[in-house]
């Protein structure tokens, strides 16, 4: 028969996943001898049993009572008896950390008659009627589901009748008659009277508890930590010590050291006079834990031994919860604590040097998502901010600058040496520009892999999007926010990535030593916690499997990304080099009617694109560079179909002629493609654009020859992109080789090169054997595929339905920010599988914006990819988690 009911010392700190985090550490701390106050834990089982059948488990009563009855025992007193209770409280502990998110009953086993006898017990009255006040509020709220705002006008009514605002000024004549009102309360809006049978309480409340696994706030909660939604949590039943007696018991919560930066000593706070939820709620003003020393000596001094101990026992920050029952130190909880990301990199850090930890712990201890953090610069937030709206949080950061509602508006301006923000309802490849001189970019509609916020983290520019309170009028060239702020061109905002928070006027920030650092920057190696971070990244650069890439355009952030430490480019989108001024080149070839024009338009391209490849092999020199042929859809290229009909039917009810226009428009009809991402784009484009690829190919390899003419070392990888069948790669092969015969014949240099593909599509995925009989290497493009696989087209769904699979579940997190494990994983996998089956040599990576993302790193490490490729901020994260990976 399952057991369902572990007295404390019966556990330990290993058992979790059965007594929840809070169960365990209490055993553990039974077990190290501290005094913890005598109980037991109902297991994560008995809540999954409850929650499946909506009735406690078969047995689980019998077990309850059998404990209940030996904590009597070893007590003197039984719950609720008369003339000297037994109390306990119930408390929720899943396996992870919610605080905040499930219930918490306290001084269960009081009523009209166990009162009277705590108050005789315990020689004050005020005590008595305080504890049973406090049951009646926490018991109407949790169980019953009161609105806690009628007990808290309740008692505010009662103070105020007092001339007072502090609870402690209530004498015990008052708390009794408040005991009275909270009794009606109950009456009123429970439609029952408050349960005066001890044992009710108590199991009412387990089952309270048990049911607020699923309360939206702890829904919401897990959903933001990424914590399984089906742990359950077990239930703590413990006996009652008491802070609030008198002033000389208290309560309190310390930290064994400062959590958020990670320096040692003595923090906390304490409240005398008080229970353990007065601290947390803020009910009363906390002294310093320090204080607690001049109070009682005694009691301070086991503490700070007990803390140690602690530190020394989980080698870790350990977050602590104590009551002080009349001058006796009690321990209520204890776990490993939450940190801000400086402080996790420096207490890992302090605590190998302490000799408590070796550095493969230390790289475990901290995160890729709390390195990117510690990226970003900060607004400073002693400063007087001015909130006007709040959208998405797409990419980290504080910018600030002045308001522009276009591209070319914020290229002159940033020309010009302002610092500006490009607003937009949404941006596009057009808008590149404009966002490479803009300090943030803000948008009205998007999530956070839309266009703008991807292209802003690989740009590490500060982005918000979704800000679907402002209305961006680009016409008008104004932004209208809530509360009637209107924000004209030319206005100062300020935005904060890390929060999705927009705010009038300037707001001063603070730069990143840890950028500095990254970016060598000597000044800043001084810094603790930048030391910190340079330990851990070399050692965890001394660990990792897979190699870390970049994706990078041109040679400025192919040298970023060196800097930050990128062991070649993974993916060179060539589509990005063709905006701007090229673009007109790009139409002309499109609407060549000939093969002489198409040569001509193609012969203009080719000295520009081996200009580009040629910097960014120098920037990449020695490191292998993976080049993707032209990808885009072609709409990207063309005008739009309803702007360019307009403008050619008014000039025919002008009479005017507009040849261009009206040969444009014809070109354009007969490429308008009702979805253009899985139209003619990728290896399609190849095929039926004669040249094109061939062109790119000549480019890439003559840029290459000038390099390796020049004393350099150029390793050139050319990637065929979009691919679902062999036959499709073949073509282009062929057409490569041949180009790279004439190459080789024109300037006397013999080239290693790789040709491989993209794989972004289910088929290629399936078809992998047939496709690396001919392909020297794979990337998988796992935006696309994701794309592909769900179905989804990312910048129309994602606003339009996203967030209601994320709020039902149907979503943990966007298969865009994190990979798709069970779908588009596997299709990873059986790649990889199919792949290396047919060639065991074969070069494996990823270059889609998973390859920046912590969780995406573990998994492709797991199925075996030799490298991963992201965005240049984004290069450190990589690097640390691949190295966690293999740790």
């Amino acid at each position: 028969m399952t057991k369902f009911v572990f007295d404390f010392a019966e556990g330990n700190r290993d058992m979790k996943d059965l007594l929840g985090g809070k169960g365990a550490n209490l055993a553990e701390m039974t077990n190290l001898g501290l005094p913890v106050p005598p109980g037991f834990t109902i297991t994560t089982e008995a809540c999954h049993a409850f929650l499946k059948s909506g009735r406690e488990p078969e047995g689980l009563s019998e077990e309850v009572s059998t404990h209940l009855e030996a904590l009597e025992a070893r007590m003197g007193k039984k719950l609720g008896q008369s003339d000297n209770p037994l109390l306990v409280s119930v408390r929720s502990g899943a396996k992870f950390s919610m605080p905040g998110m499930m219930e918490t009953v306290l001084n269960i086993g009081l009523n009209d008659q166990s009162v009277r006898g705590l108050a005789a017990q315990a020689g004050n009255e005020r005590f008595a009627f305080d504890s049973y006040r406090r049951l009646i509020q926490m018991f109407g709220k949790t169980v019953l589901g009161i609105h806690g705002e009628y007990f808290e006008e309740a008692i505010d009514a009662a103070k105020h009748a007092k001339g007072t605002t502090n609870d402690l000024d209530l004498d015990a004549e008052d708390l009794r008659s408040l005991v009275e009102t909270y009794k009606d309360v109950v009456i009123k809006h429970a439609g029952r009277e408050f349960p005066q049978e001890p044992r009710e309480q108590m199991d009412l409340a387990v089952k309270a508890v048990f049911e607020s696994w699923n309360t939206d706030r702890a829904v919401i909660y897990r959903r933001q930590e990424r914590i399984p939604g089906d742990l359950g949590t077990a239930v703590n039943i413990c006996s009652m010590v008491f802070g609030n007696l008198d002033m000389t018991s208290g309560t309190g919560v310390a930290f064994t050291r400062d959590p958020a930066s990670g320096a040692k000593g003595v923090y906390g706070d304490y409240l005398q006079n008080a229970q353990g939820e007065d601290v947390v709620a803020g009910i009363r003003n906390t002294i310093p834990l320090a204080d607690l020393e001049e109070i009682d000596k005694t009691s301070y001094d086991e503490l700070m031994n007990i803390m140690s101990t602690l530190e020394g026992h989980y080698k870790d920050l350990c977050d602590i919860e104590f009551t002080v029952e009349r001058g006796k130190l009690w321990m209520l909880q204890t776990r490993v604590g939450k940190r801000t990301a400086a402080a996790a990199f420096r207490i890992a850090t302090q605590l190998v040097d302490q000799g408590l930890i070796d550095m493969d712990e230390a790289i475990q201890r901290v995160t890729g998502a709390q390195l990117a953090q510690l990226m970003f610069p900060r607004f400073d937030e002693s400063s007087g901010m001015k909130q006007i709206a709040k959208g998405m949080n797409a990419s980290p950061g504080a910018a600030v600058g002045r308001v522009v509602f276009d591209s070319y508006t914020a290229v002159k301006w940033s020309r010009s040496g302002e610092k500006v923000i490009l607003v937009r309802r949404e941006t596009n490849p057009d808008d590149l520009n404009g966002m490479i001189a803009a300090e943030g970019i803000l948008t009205s509609r998007g999530g956070k892999t839309s266009h703008a916020a991807v292209v802003a983290r690989g740009m590490g520019k500060t982005c918000v999007c979704g800000v679907d309170s402002i209305d961006v009028d680009t016409k008008s060239r104004v932004m209208r926010a809530p509360g009637g702020v209107v924000v004209q061109e030319g206005d100062v905002i300020s935005i904060d990535g890390t929060s999705g928070k927009v705010y009038l006027g300037e707001v001063p920030v603070v730069a990143s030593p840890v950028v500095r650092f990254f970016e060598g920057d000597e000044t800043a190696v001084g810094d603790e916690l930048v030391a910190a971070v340079a330990r851990i990244m070399e050692h965890a650069d001394s660990k990792r499997r897979m190699a870390v890439r970049t994706n990078a355009d041109n040679a400025e952030d192919s040298e970023r990304a060196r800097r930050f430490g990128a062991q070649g480019i993974g993916l060179c989108r060539t589509e990005h080099m063709f905006l701007g001024e090229r673009r007109q080149l790009v139409e002309d070839l499109i609407l060549a009617d000939t093969d002489e024009e198409r040569d001509s338009r193609l012969a203009e391209l080719l000295p520009l694109q081996r200009a580009d490849f040629v910097a960014i092999l120098e920037a990449m020199d020695g490191l292998p560079v993976t080049i993707r042929l032209l990808d885009p859809p072609l709409h990207e290229f063309l005008p739009d179909i309803t702007e360019l009909s307009v403008r050619v039917a008014v000039a025919e009810a002008r009479g005017e002629e507009r040849e261009g226009d009206l040969r444009m428009l014809q070109a354009v009809s007969r490429l308008h493609e009702q979805n253009p991402m899985l139209g003619l784009r990728g290896v399609r484009l190849g095929v039926v654009i004669p040249g094109l690829f061939a062109m790119q190919s000549r480019a890439i390899l003559e840029a290459a020859a000038e390099r390796a003419k020049a004393g350099g070392d150029p390793q050139v990888e050319i990637m065929v992109p979009l691919v679902g069948a062999v036959q499709e790669f073949e073509t282009v092969k062929q057409d490569i080789i041949q180009v790279a015969r004439d190459v080789r014949a024109e300037t006397g240099v013999f080239l290693d090169f790789l040709v491989g593909t993209m794989i972004e599509l289910p088929r290629a995925a399936l078809t992998a054997d047939q496709i690396a009989e001919a392909a020297e290497f794979f990337s998988f493009g796992t935006n696309d595929l994701t794309q592909t696989t769900w179905g989804f087209s990312r910048d129309d769904v994602e606003a339009a339905f996203f967030s209601a699979y994320l709020e039902k579940g149907i979503f943990g997190v966007s298969p865009f920010e994190s990979i798709d494990r069970e779908g588009v994983g596997e299709l990873v996998r059986i790649g990889v599988e199919k792949g290396r089956l047919m060639r065991p040599g074969l070069k494996l990576g990823v270059c889609g914006e998973h390859g920046g993302d912590p969780d995406s790193v573990h998994f492709f490490d797991m199925v075996g990819l030799d490298y991963v490729s992201c965005s240049p901020f984004r290069v450190p994260v990589a690097r640390l988690e691949a190295g966690r990976a293999s740790g």
